[in-house]
This record gives C-alpha cells, structure tokens and sequence, in this order.
C-alpha cells in the first residue's frame, strides 16, 4: 500500500491533462434542476482535465429534456442494448467503458465528486493495476451520514468499504466480456470479474474521493439492499446473521463490550490510510449501532432471499454477486460473460 493521498498526489505543480474517461452512468426517474445544475456544474469542471461520458439511461421525456443541458464538453450516450440487465447502473458503465477515448477508465456515480488530485492518484495506480478501488468520504454529516460512517470505518479496518467509484483499464474489461447485469452488487461483481480474468484488483483506502450524501429517504431505502449484499460473502452473512441473536442472548456487560470493541475497530479504520482527515473524531461512535442494525436487516435480508431475491428498479434480483470461483468457470467456458 502506497502512502497517504497527500504523498500520492502531492508536488504536482501543474495540472496536465489526465488521460483516462470519467464515466457517470445516469437513471433519473424524476427530475431535480438544482440536482441537475450541480452535476452538470461538477462535470463542466471535471471536462477540464479529462474526457467525460455520460451515460444517461433515464426514461422518456426525462433525458430528452436534459440533453440540451449538458456542458459542450461532456459527451452524452444512450446506454446500448448489448449490455443490458436488471442492473441498469452495469448497463450504462459498460457502454462508457466501451466507448472511451482512452485505454484507462474511471467509473463514478452521479454523486461522486473528484477533485483532481484524486482522479490524478487514480489514473496513475491504473500504470500498474487492472482496477483501482479507492475510498469514498462524505461531503457533509447530516445524522444518517453519521450512522453510516459507523460500515465505512468497520470495513476500513477489516476489509474493504466498496465505493461509488472506481477506475479500470478498458481493455481487461472488455477482454472479460463486461461482468454480470443482473446482479445486485455490482462493485464486488466488477472486482471480483477482473480478478477472475487475471487482473490485478488495488485497494486505495488512501485515496479519499468526496461523495455527496443520499437524502434520508434513500439512505432508508438501502438498508435492506445493503444487507442483501452481504450473501455475496459467506462470512459476512454469518457475522450479520448471529449478531442479532448474541445481542438478545447476552447480558448488559456483554453488550457493552461488544459495543466498545466495535468503536475500537471503528478507530482503527479512521486511522488507516489517512482516513483521520476525512472522518471526525466521534465517527466511531456510530459503529455499535450500524452493527446491531445490519444484524436485523440481515434476518430481513434472509427473508426476501427465501422468496426469491429484493426488487431492484422494479426487477428482483437474487444473485447478490458471483464467487471469483463461478466467475472463472463461467470464463474458461463457452460464453465470457457470467449469467445472471
């Protein structure tokens, strides 16, 4: 692992022009002008220092409605129909991905806000690897941000915090025939797609890219999702599943033993990698709660499995994402593209 982001980037004196595509996959179901401003003010700025792609797959009338206002700079496309799947999110990546002007791509929701500091740190770890995960960190800490920090810092310290954005190189991507469509998690199904087709997969937990917060009604909206996701890691699933059960079970100073160990992990993952800089002092704090949290939902999450898989745009989705295992015999196999 590199240094921290001010290493990574620091000494760049002047700012070149970046070689890579930002790709913005865009579904918006309705219609918010300051929403709309602020992302086409953000991508106007980004289109200074590299090509950008919106991939916009809104309904009728909705995105022939905004086209007439994106910037010049920013080139606008339909998502193609070769790529499409239950995940309209995949669908719109891939078709940026495929059309990029440049061999290294950047993917990042319509949320996601790069400096150029962070897309440079980026694009030069994609010299060396395949895929690039780095680390998401909030713009602003409205109460549910809070809470939410408490899975950011758990999963800094023990494992990885998948973010809204990552950077690939076009051709192992499109080499691996795109990943699956009709999954839920469609970060880890990318990642572990690459792995699968012999890419090299680099955490950046010290790359620390700003993210606009979901409103509370989305953030609510994801709790279940979330969980879900959690079947795409079998000991993830377990620990959501048995955590609900010991919190019932266990007595008052077992409790608050647990709670204290989960912020003293919590704390580890602040101070990783730099995180310090981006997560105040009192996010892990939120770290027992999101826990008990996720130890409900995983029980919710279980429930919807049995019948079938959670409702995705309208669709169910049951495959939370594929094991690098399945991924590799789905490759040496006839097809290159894993089926949902």
């Amino acid at each position: 692992m590199r240094g921290g982001l001010s290493r990574a980037t620091g000494g760049m004196a002047q700012r070149g022009r970046l070689g890579c595509e930002l790709v913005v996959p865009l579904r918006w179901v309705g219609s918010d002008p300051d929403e709309e401003a602020d992302l086409a003010a953000y991508l106007d700025r980004v289109a200074r220092w590299c090509d950008v792609t919106v991939v916009d797959g809104s309904p009728e009338p909705t995105a022939a409605a905004r086209r007439a206002g994106w910037p010049k700079a920013v080139r606008v496309l339909q998502p193609d129909a070769r790529w499409a799947g239950a995940n309209g999110k995949v669908s719109g990546a891939l078709t940026g991905i495929e059309a990029s002007r440049h061999p290294v791509a950047v993917i990042a929701d319509d949320d996601v806000r790069y400096g150029y500091a962070e897309l440079a740190a980026v694009v030069r770890a994609l010299r060396v690897a395949d895929l690039v995960v780095p680390q998401n960190v909030p713009t602003r800490w409205p109460w549910w941000v809070w809470w939410e920090s408490g899975r950011m810092l758990l999963n800094r310290a023990v494992a990885v915090d998948w973010p809204g954005t990552m950077g690939c190189r076009r051709e192992v991507v499109m080499a691996a025939g795109g990943w699956s469509p009709d999954v839920l998690f469609e970060n880890l199904e990318m990642a572990r797609t690459v792995e699968a087709a012999g890419g090299l997969v680099v955490h950046r937990p010290d790359i620390l890219v700003p993210r606009r917060p979901p409103s509370l009604g989305h953030f609510l909206h994801q709790r279940l999702r979330q969980a879900y996701e959690d079947a795409a890691s079998p000991a993830r699933w377990v620990l959501g599943l048995a955590t609900l059960p010991a919190f019932l079970v266990v007595g008052r100073q077992a409790r608050f033993a647990g709670a204290a160990v989960a912020i003293v992990v919590a704390e580890a993952g602040r101070r990783r990698s730099g995180g310090r800089r981006a997560f105040p002092a009192w996010a892990p704090l939120a770290a027992p709660l999101w826990a008990l949290e996720r130890g409900v939902f995983s029980w919710v999450a279980l429930g919807a499995r049995l019948r079938g898989g959670v409702t995705y745009h309208g669709r169910r989705l049951s495959v939370a994402a594929h094991s690098t295992r399945a991924l590799r015999r789905q490759l040496e196999g006839p097809s290159s593209r894993p089926a949902g």
